[in-house]
């Protein structure tokens, strides 16, 4: 089965044929960071590194640009409230964001563009579309004429024209032919950052940016274009309408991740209800709280709760508890070169984590059956395959484990944990069961949970 995914401009799931065989073009709506990420957002980032991951394993070689809206009216809103520089909100937040992708296990970008980066290309675009007539400005605005492109514009969006709202993006909406065209380009105000242009200083409209960095880095046409389900209108809609208005091919496949809720509520920091990822971490290490955001499939909804969260981390430790116990039996053992085929088809039918799940818990209650009965060889098989698989979701735990897992103390704390056991077991050699089984009561209390194999002990933190 070749790869195929949902597309939202056709709203059906398509077959993937990239533009140039064996190469791919993906970006995707990355932060705006006018504040520290939630896991709603982080979510995004650890579906669309399995997105990249899969493509790689599938012997594809990926550009893979994420872009950065360092400049905004919430990072200036943010910046007059608090007194700290524009830019200095937009750096230390978008430094954040990038240490929660790392901590998850994400994979870096291939390129990471930014906003204030990219004014001489945004002129450029802007040029074209006065120029074809899809443009116009107003004093220092520039606008985008929706009418003038009216045949198409909505179709991501599956909405009509005369059915849309105001674009309520700039107070000189009175200054608009149409109160539906978008702001392209917005007129410097006083204290506000800005930058010269034929039609004076100003900064960047939000969509403007995108369609600008885009075709940039991966040409006027490129494969696959990702971001949440909440950026489909107006932000993609109009990303679309600008760059084909101009004459570019634009993505040929949308994809968009389902939104992670509270109560069936949009996590949002306007409204309160955020979760971060330190918050995760309290309950969970960084390996478990990247399991359960890439678990439900991609364009789902996940609403939070704190018991699917250790759902989720108790069906990791099955899998990593399997790998150990392997390890421990067998030796060394190294991932599979070959991925069982039920797996690659979940992965090649529209990103299909669920299923490809299924299949890896599957091979760990095979391999567990295998070791318990000894036939080392059906395990060590078992142990390669799950390897394999979870590698390409990850979340390897040998990987994991060989790594501090984005926690620096972790060393430290096994080290104690060691000295503690070796107490406990001790305690156990002079027959001092209530001493041993008190040490193991507090090591479980602490988040530590202690397993006793013929090879001697076994502990795994819980907590991160």
């Amino acid at each position: 089965m070749s790869l195929r995914l949902y597309d939202t401009s056709t709203r059906a799931v398509r077959e993937f044929e990239p533009l140039h065989p064996g190469r791919v073009g993906l970006y995707v709506c990355g932060a705006t960071p006018q504040a520290a990420p939630h896991i709603g957002h982080l979510r995004s980032g650890v579906i669309y590194d399995l997105l990249v991951r899969w493509l790689r394993r599938s012997g594809y070689e990926v550009t893979f640009a994420r872009n950065v809206t360092d400049v905004d009216d919430k990072i200036i809103t943010v910046a007059e409230t608090t007194g700290v520089p524009w830019f200095a909100v937009a750096e230390a937040n978008q430094r954040v964001f990038n240490r929660g992708y790392a901590t998850l296990g994400c994979l870096d970008p291939t390129i990471e563009p930014r906003a204030t980066g990219h004014v001489p290309e945004m002129i450029v675009l802007m040029r074209r579309l006065i120029e074809n007539g899809h443009a116009y400005n107003v004093g220092n605005d520039v606008y985008f004429d929706v009418k003038s492109w009216a045949s198409e514009y909505g179709k991501l969006s599956n909405q009509k024209l005369e059915n849309m709202r105001s674009a309520g993006d700039t107070p000189n909406e009175d200054l608009k032919r149409d109160p539906r065209d978008f702001a392209l380009w917005k007129g410097a105000k006083p204290g506000e950052p800005s930058w010269e242009t034929p039609w004076g200083p100003g900064r960047p409209g939000w969509h403007l940016e995108c369609s600008a960095m885009a075709t940039k880095y991966l040409g006027p046409t490129f494969d696959i274009h990702g971001g949440g389900v909440d950026l489909i209108f107006p932000h993609h809609e109009n990303e679309i309408a600008q760059s084909k208005a101009a004459g570019d091919g634009f993505a040929r496949y949308w994809m968009h991740n389902g939104l992670l809720t509270i109560e069936g509520e949009k996590m949002s920091k306007s409204i309160g209800n955020v979760v971060y990822l330190d918050d995760l971490l309290r309950q969970v290490r960084p390996v478990e709280a990247r399991y359960y955001l890439a678990s439900a499939h991609y364009r789902s909804i996940i609403d939070f709760t704190p018991g699917a969260l250790d759902d989720a981390a108790a069906a990791y430790q099955r899998i990593e508890g399997f790998l150990t116990r392997a390890a421990e039996a067998l030796g060394d053992v190294k991932p599979s070169a070959d991925l069982p085929v039920a797996f690659s088809e979940a992965l090649d039918d529209d990103l299909g984590v669920p299923q490809a799940l299924a299949v890896v818990h599957e091979t760990v209650r095979a391999g567990n059956s295998a070791l318990a009965s000894g036939d080392h060889q059906a395990a060590r098989e078992a142990a390669s395959s799950v390897r394999s698989m979870t590698s390409v979701l990850g979340f390897d735990p040998l990987e994991w484990a060989s790594s501090s897992g984005g926690d620096d103390l972790r060393p430290v704390v096994e080290a104690l944990v060691k000295v503690v056991l070796d107490q406990r077991q001790a305690a156990r050699e002079r027959k001092d069961w209530a001493a041993a089984d008190a040490i193991r009561d507090g090591l479980t209390a602490a988040g530590i949970l202690v397993e006793d194999t013929p090879q001697g002990p076994r502990f795994d933190i819980r907590r991160g």
